[in-house]
């Protein structure tokens, strides 16, 4: 079994969320059709725009949790380096 660790944007350059799950198709589409209560619904957060993937559930809650202190400007370059369109990887996924 996998764990992630997962951007979702707003748009390109917009509000950024990041999160953890052990399904990232069926938590990425949880927040795509509303059904996540909270930040990514109240802020229209929906593109999945990076992810990565880790072999235990602790790794990848480290990984949030540290990612989650990071300056904006961090995240915004991982994303660039990796997605530089911008792309809605979830479409990847299925």
């Amino acid at each position: 079994m996998a764990f992630y660790v997962y951007i979702l944007a707003s748009k390109r350059n917009g509000t950024l969320y990041i999160g953890s799950t052990d399904s990232l198709t069926r938590r990425i589409w949880e927040h795509r059709e509303g059904l996540r209560p909270g930040f990514t619904k109240d802020h229209g957060v929906k593109m999945l725009v990076w992810y990565q993937a880790f072999d235990t559930r602790d790794g990848a809650f480290r990984r949030e949790r540290q990612m989650k202190e990071w300056q904006r400007l961090w995240k915004l370059r991982l994303i660039e380096r990796t997605n530089p369109g911008w792309r809605d990887l979830y479409e990847d996924l299925l």
